[in-house]
């Protein structure tokens, strides 16, 4: 699978309520992909796609099996992280794993769970996280790129390739600003910049953790994460964890009915979920017929070869072509024989780059 988002946030701010009502959501499933917990702290669940069933019963699949992202839920960070406090190592290197950061604030005033440092101000608990990961880079970018411009002065291309990108990020943490907002020239630079593996250069997406009452509408708090959100070029949607940690627990016929009761249309983790999806520039392609429908992810770009590779290696390695029919030309004419007498199938090769709601058929010869 391998497109994880960490779970990070303040102690106290509702992350684990949050992740093990991912994880008891992810149980209660369809048991084509039960929930399985790799770690302590990792867990998959699947990611909500109504266009997988109505392709089910086009296709008179047997099996429905959706794609899935992998959540962590990181150690909570103190102020001193990048200096070791608390489980500050430990945190650094298990952020440095994941390919998104999902940043849980605590929106809520009351009740009788203590802030960490004694107030409710989420945009400066962004701050404090966000500032400890900009020293935890600048620490480390300030030994490497010194020594890799000294490589591309004498001519070592790749050094000259990473002095370039990892200097421009270098400046922006002199700046107090992100990693993230380095731009790359080129896919060269790309290429090294996520290598790098900087903590402030993976895409965030804030979940403003509010009470039940302000579930549906949010409340002044997460009005301000969402502002901060869009000045930065990050996503931010909002929660509330005790809620998502009662739905979890309900039969599934019951659920609808009781987010109707709080003026929500679904579920805060379906949100979260199609938000990291989205966060991480990712897209769904399916496979279908009697014996089942599955959802498939590739980053977005992907071409028809990685594509087939993320079914089977081999798939991957032995491509020949794809045969290929748009989502709505599948459902719309009623099943894959229809679409192919209507010329709506089509033989792509391996340039061709797959697009959001492809039906695909790998052909291939190993």
């Amino acid at each position: 699978m391998g497109f994880r988002c960490g779970i990070v946030g303040l102690p106290n701010v509702g992350k684990s309520t949050l992740f093990n009502a991912l994880t008891e959501t992810a149980a209660a499933q369809a048991a084509n992909y039960p929930f399985c917990t790799i770690e302590p702290n990792v867990g998959r669940v699947a990611v909500p796609d109504p266009r997988l069933h109505r392709l089910a019963e086009a296709a008179g699949s047997a099996n429905v099996i959706e794609t899935q992202l992998e959540f962590v839920d990181i150690a909570g960070l103190v102020r001193g992280a990048s200096k070791g406090e608390g489980l500050g190592n430990q945190f650094l290197a298990n952020i440095r794993e994941v390919d998104a950061i999902v940043h849980v604030l605590r929106c809520f005033e009351g009740g009788d769970v203590t802030h960490v440092e004694g107030r409710v101000d989420p945009v400066a608990d962004a701050e404090t996280v966000e500032t400890e990961l900009m020293l935890a880079d600048l620490e480390s970018l300030e030994k490497r790129v010194p020594s890799l411009a000294k490589k591309a002065q004498q001519g070592d291309k790749e050094a000259k390739v990473q002095a370039s990108v990892l200097g421009q990020a270098l400046e922006l943490l002199r700046q107090s600003k992100p990693a993230r907002l380095t731009e790359p020239r080129d896919e060269e630079e790309k290429k090294a910049l996520d290598q790098a593996q900087l903590l402030t250069a993976k895409p965030v997406l804030y979940v403003c953790n509010v009470d039940e009452g302000d579930a549906a509408a949010g409340n002044a708090h997460s009005e301000a994460v969402f502002a901060r959100a869009e000045a930065e070029g990050a996503k931010a949607v909002i929660i509330s964890a005790a809620i998502e940690a009662e739905i979890a627990t309900m039969p599934g016929e019951d659920r609808a009915e009781f987010l109707k009761d709080l003026g929500l249309e679904e579920t805060g983790l379906a949100r979260i979920i199609r938000a990291g999806y989205d966060l991480l520039h990712l897209i769904t392609f399916f496979t279908a017929g009697p014996k089942e429908a599955r959802a498939w992810t590739v980053e977005k770009g992907a071409k028809a070869p990685q594509a087939a590779g993320a079914i089977h290696s081999d798939f991957e390695r032995g491509f020949i072509r794809a045969e290929t029919i748009a989502f709505e030309d599948y459902v719309g004419l009623g099943s894959e024989t229809a679409a192919k007498e209507a010329g709506r199938m089509r033989s792509e090769g391996k340039e061709y780059v797959v697009q959001d709601g492809d039906v695909m058929l790998f052909r291939f010869n190993v």
